[in-house]
């Protein structure tokens, strides 16, 4: 009896010393992972994602939270986020947050492929019409042709759609309608479509109502535990920050004219370096950006022949006419930089217009400034002698002679009435000789 005692009491022991082992792991699976996107779903934004999902799964954390507000993005991101939600072997949560947040085009399909999809009052999702394509959306050609693409495009989104959404157990009407119509839908009606898993006030209110729903993953369920779990904010590394704030298309736009006039004063002025170091890495950067936005090559065009001409009319003066030719092809570059009807992936004309003004200005300024170079008097050589002041130094009875003028003796011709050490005017230069004057009184 003594030994059986013993033996429980062993055992005990044994049972409690592995639970303090497991205590630490216990804590660190309760974990739950919180990212923030607040900004256009661009490449730099897919890799934060996917990256700090894999991190989470190798940290063995419960899940993954993505707190969502954007306007959209590119396919091929999106693509890629999606594909990392549906794979994960953790769940993966949108919330759309905080209120006044939406969940628009890329978005909406990012928040339908989730594990469980949430979101704040006073928020939206949907508008997922595919960018860049329809009115002004860059399509290629005319009449059917486009309208055939338009139509492809078109219906490989709303399946693309419907296949999230059956595979989420989500409406996939709705899904098909918000590629297809662009509806957009607030939270409280989202969830009664069963568009959302979840309306919640803010993340305490999401955790609790997170608490205890089981999710499927494969051939795995699991239930989450989120009524006591630890959120871990993991915001933005600096470098992701960077690339995310080039591909804005404003800052794209802005690096790529600081590029153009870098290489150009560079080249002009062979030796300065600064500008040609200033602007290249400007261009590369701008080549980055490019890469993750619909770049129409035609306002790439547009723009470097503005560049060309403004600098054409400080060589070649017009008048202002390249001035004018300039900025018409830069405006109109600039409408047109980027192929897409949506806003979001164009140049502001907050940004269009000051830097139209600003080499408008600078370069009226260049033409005033050559034209009243040209239009002003010599201030080198022998046609700047005229209307200067001369001492004659030696004086013929003929009316010629010698005289002192710009630290240099002259020949010279003019009245015989002038006597040496007289002060006179320089009337004109004719070669090699002045002819002069007599200065008025009071000179």
């Amino acid at each position: 009896m003594g030994r059986h005692q013993k033996g429980h009491g062993i055992r005990g022991l044994a049972l409690a010393a592995l639970t303090l082992l497991l205590l630490p792991w216990a804590a660190e699976a309760s974990d739950v992972i919180v990212l923030d996107v607040k900004d256009t779903i661009t490449p730099p934004v897919a890799s934060y994602l996917t990256e700090n999902i894999d991190r989470a799964v190798k940290d063995n954390e419960q899940a993954v939270i993505i707190r969502l507000d954007t306007p959209g993005g590119l396919d091929t991101a999106m693509r890629d986020i999606i594909q990392k939600e549906l794979n994960a072997p953790i769940p993966v949560i949108v919330y759309v947050s905080p209120k006044g947040a939406r969940a628009a085009s890329a978005g909406a399909l990012i928040c339908l492929a989730s594990d469980v999809a949430a979101m704040a009052p006073g928020t939206n999702i949907g508008a997922a019409h595919p960018v860049g394509i329809g009115p002004g959306g860059g399509g290629e050609g005319d009449g059917k042709g486009a309208n055939t693409m338009v139509e492809k495009v078109t219906n490989d989104a709303v399946a693309y759609a419907r296949s999230i959404a059956r595979a989420r157990g989500r409406n996939e009407e709705w899904a098909a309608q918000a590629v297809s119509k662009s509806i957009s839908t607030p939270a409280g009606e989202a969830l009664e479509k069963h568009v959302i898993d979840i309306v919640a006030e803010g993340m305490d209110d999401l955790l609790l109502k997170l608490d205890g729903r089981v999710i499927k993953k494969g051939n795995v369920t699991i239930t989450l535990k989120t009524k006591q779990a630890r959120l871990i904010e993991r915001p933005m590394d600096f470098r992701t920050r960077l690339l995310s704030t080039i591909s804005n298309p404003n800052v794209a736009y802005i690096l790529m004219l600081i590029g153009l006039a870098g290489i150009y004063f560079e080249l002009s002025s062979p030796g300065a370096i600064l500008p040609g170091i200033i602007g290249g890495i400007s261009l590369i950067l701008a080549f980055f950006a490019f890469q993750t936005l619909p770049v129409n090559y035609a306002g790439v065009a547009l723009i470097l022949l503005a560049v060309i001409l403004f600098f054409a009319e400080i060589k070649v003066p017009s008048y202002g006419l390249l001035t004018v030719g300039g900025i018409i092809s830069l405006v109109f570059g600039s409408l047109l930089l980027f192929r897409t009807p949506e806003l979001y992936a164009q140049v502001s004309l907050d940004v269009i217009v000051p830097i139209a003004l600003f080499f408008a200005a600078f370069f009226t300024l260049c033409v005033y400034l050559v034209v009243k170079v040209h239009r002003g008097a010599p201030s080198t050589g022998a046609g700047s002698l005229v209307g200067e002041k001369a001492h004659v130094y030696a004086w013929n009875a003929d009316g010629t002679g010698k005289v002192f003028a710009h630290g240099e003796y002259w020949n010279a011709r003019g009245p015989q009435s002038i006597k040496p050490g007289d002060i006179v005017e320089v009337e004109r230069v004719e070669g090699m000789t002045l002819t002069i004057k007599p200065r008025g009184d009071g000179d």
